[in-house]
């Protein structure tokens, strides 16, 4: 699809300095841009560039005034980077807008399918589904009895999602993601032996989550496993029985939270933290990556390391951390000239 300068121009409400019937179908960075490409210019570091780039139309702000000669299209807005991040979104919108039934595909009698939808080739819908307004379902993915799911929502391909699971309102599940498997419940018998717990639960998602890719969110013990509205999980997540995490929270890739925990609204969490089971973590908590959570959190705690502690008590004692060898071999001379003394 292609769209001409004036075209964005309007959308952006900005105005064009050079050719307004200039065609674009594709984006780029200022510095690989292409013919029949649309970049952007918001930082002064990369300015050198829209005078070499051969990007055929560039967003930059208002204050924007060349140096020298500039054969690119400019649209000059209040701010570039927000205005290319609305052009991201709207191409993204474009490039998504797939409706329709590909074939084969499987949708159970007893399923009730909502106005405007995509389904993917190799899908299946199991039985007593109902699904929302403008669902769009990828290929091979599967969606098992008695699940919810919203208006506007988006399953990209291979997502698989397990019986009784409700999805919320405009929410986003990338490719190989399994929602509602089996949580890791087992018990010993008399012999020894490891035996599965059932797993009658379910799992919640509330409205404006977006998970990752291959990311696991296990259905409860009893009860359900809830990720409430705006959370955002990073790809390759692991969510266990029970775990609520609470409304805008993010959490990035390789985090494994345990069974039982619930995690506060608006935490921020990195990449490969570990959280022990049964835990509660407060609103408002910030933990570095591949921190190791073994207690309990405050409301606004700043934690890193394994076991986590605080920031600034982390940061004194890494000093003592990475002079290990040093301190010990004083310690040892030490000893050593004090036995010299006592001889």
């Amino acid at each position: 699809m292609k769209f001409t300068a004036q075209q964005i121009a309007d959308i952006l409400e900005g105005e064009v300095i050079g050719n307004p019937n200039e065609e674009v179908s594709k984006l780029s960075k200022i510095e690989d841009g292409e013919k029949g490409s649309l970049t952007f210019l918001s930082n002064p570091k990369y300015h050198p560039y829209l005078y070499t780039t051969n990007a055929s139309i560039a967003i930059v702000n208002k204050t924007f005034e060349p140096e020298k000669e500039i054969f690119t299209t400019l649209i000059k807005v209040e701010n570039a980077y927000k205005s290319f991040s609305k052009i991201l979104e709207f191409y993204n919108e474009v490039k998504n807008n797939k409706t329709g039934r590909e074939v084969p595909h499987f949708i159970a009698d007893s399923a009730k399918m909502g106005k405007n939808e995509y389904l993917g080739a190799f899908s299946y819908i199991g039985e007593n589904v109902t699904i929302g307004d403008n669902v769009k379902i990828y290929p091979n993915c599967y969606i098992g009895d008695n699940t919810v799911i919203g208006d506007n929502c988006i399953l990209f391909a291979g997502v698989k999602v397990y019986s009784e699971t409700q999805i919320g309102n405009h929410c986003k599940i990338h490719s190989g993601s399994i929602i509602g498997s089996d949580g890791f419940g087992f018990a010993p018998d008399e012999e020894g032996e490891f035996r599965a717990i059932p797993q009658i639960g379910n799992v919640i998602i509330e409205d404006y989550v977006d998970i990752g890719s291959s990311c696991t969110i296990d259905r409860a013990t009893l009860g359900s496993t809830i990720i409430r509205q705006g959370v955002k999980l990073d790809n390759q997540i692991q969510i266990a029985h029970n775990v609520e995490v609470g409304k805008n929270t993010v959490i990035a890739a390789q985090t494994g939270v345990a069974g039982s925990t619930k995690i506060g609204e608006n935490c921020m969490i990195g990449g490969q933290v570990g959280f022990a089971g049964h835990l509660i973590i407060g609103n408002n908590v910030k933990i570095q990556g591949q921190a190791g959570i073994t207690k309990n959190l405050k409301n606004g705690e700043k934690v890193q390391g394994t076991p986590a502690m605080k920031y600034s008590d982390y940061s004194k004692s890494y000093v003592y951390f990475r002079n290990l060898p040093k301190i010990a071999a004083s310690i040892d001379k030490m000893e050593k000239e004090l036995n010299a003394q006592n001889q």
